[in-house]
């Protein structure tokens, strides 16, 4: 069995979560995801399986595409609305046009500092790991390409909006970004992935809906070949 599976990912599970859930469903051990989505994500996940295994690496490279939606005011340990309120701020005023004016200065080629709950791995330990026992650490700062960021709301102190990014892009470190140069902090409230090169979440298939099509023989309608 090789191929590559267009998962819509629901929240409250992490990647990995995924990649159990699909082996224990299709019987194959050489499984394994794209791009992690944090538990608090939904949406786009591509798990490759068999001998497309080998393209997991390539297929991390693709653009992605995300509705995300930042909480201004507030900002979290975390970066996310799951972490510990370490600032806030409540006189603020914020306009679409002001926040159009800060798209336009994280397009392009940025910088980030990855955040201390992620899976990046600091001498050979996962940084989440550390954090969750209270350690911090330096991290260099990366270089992360924004190819467009588009304004769809702005709700009181939520903003909505659409982000096409570089792998290596976290969204709510972008979030935090956004809220400090806004000068009022914020935090990433929800993220939905909706497109990984030209793999679009319109074409995603839940985990139920899977389990039904493999108990069906029906596997291949959802089966991408290498």
């Amino acid at each position: 069995m090789d191929g590559i599976l267009n998962i819509n990912k629901p929240k409250g599970i992490t990647s990995h979560d995924v990649v159990l859930m699909v082996r224990r469903t299709i019987g194959e051990k050489r499984i394994g995801h794209t791009g992690t989505l944090d538990p608090i994500a939904t949406g786009v996940l591509l798990i490759c399986i068999g001998r497309a295994t080998k393209l997991s690496r390539s297929l991390t490279n693709y653009k992605k595409t995300y509705i995300a939606e930042m909480r201004l005011g507030i900002k979290t340990d975390t970066q996310d609305a799951t972490g510990i309120v370490i600032a806030s701020c409540s006189n603020y005023s914020i306009d679409e046009e002001r926040i159009l004016k800060t798209f336009s200065k994280f397009t392009g080629d940025i910088e980030q500092i990855p955040p201390m709950f992620s899976a990046v791995k600091y001498r050979g330990e996962r940084l989440y790991k550390l954090a969750r026992r209270g350690i911090m650490v330096e991290r260099m700062a990366r270089k992360v390409h924004i190819y467009s960021l588009k304004l769809m709301s702005v709700s009181h102190e939520f903003i909505r909006f659409e982000a096409e990014v570089s792998t290596g892009t976290y969204i709510r470190t972008l979030c935090e970004q956004i809220g400090d140069e806004l000068g009022c902090s914020g935090h990433l409230s929800e993220l939905q992935r909706i497109k990984i090169g030209d793999f679009e979440l319109d074409d995603a298939v839940s985990l139920d809906g899977l389990k039904m099509l493999y108990r069906s023989g029906r596997l291949k309608e959802v089966m991408h070949s290498p």
